[in-house]
């Protein structure tokens, strides 16, 4: 699947849509579901310039759906600014299509867990929690097919 950008001059470069990853908060990860209905749900991340990583319970609608097809398109959104007297938005996103993993390998697993902890709660010690929680937590790591980023075209006028 490789759709061209019906507004391209709305196309943000690589390297700006990687920055959206980078400073993202959250995304919706969309899977294929029962029947190959769509289900999307909201869920942190950490991208680390090559992969993006989640964490998740080893058990639930998204792992099932996850584990009979491993394709996943994700959407961040940095900026989101609603400007009613325009009758639009001024926004900033990232989507990302890809391929999930499950990371079996403690060593990968911990890795992954505290790049999560660096981005989230960068000035607490994570060590205690990881630990706790190393056995009971599914590790999920999104290989990137393709991405693209986009912005409203107001701020491409500002440009």
């Amino acid at each position: 699947m490789d759709h061209k950008m019906r507004r391209s001059r709305q196309e943000l470069p690589i390297e700006e849509t990687k920055d959206i990853l980078r400073k993202g908060r959250e995304c919706v990860m969309a899977v294929c579901s029962d029947g190959d209905c769509p289900y999307a749900v909201p869920i942190n991340y950490v991208y680390d310039g090559e992969h993006i990583y989640l964490h998740s319970a080893k058990q639930g609608h998204k792992i099932e759906a996850l584990k009979r097809n491993p394709k996943v398109s994700l959407c961040v959104v940095t900026q989101g600014d609603i400007v009613p007297e325009e009758f639009t938005t001024y926004f900033r996103s990232a989507i990302i299509f890809g391929r999930a993993r499950f990371i079996e390998n403690e060593e990968e697993k911990i890795e992954a867990l505290w790049k999560l902890s660096r981005k989230y709660c960068e000035n607490l010690d994570a060590t205690a929690e990881i630990s706790k929680f190393l056995k009971a937590v599914a590790i999920i790591e999104i290989s990137i097919d393709r991405m693209t980023g986009k912005e409203s075209i107001e701020l491409t006028r500002k440009r």
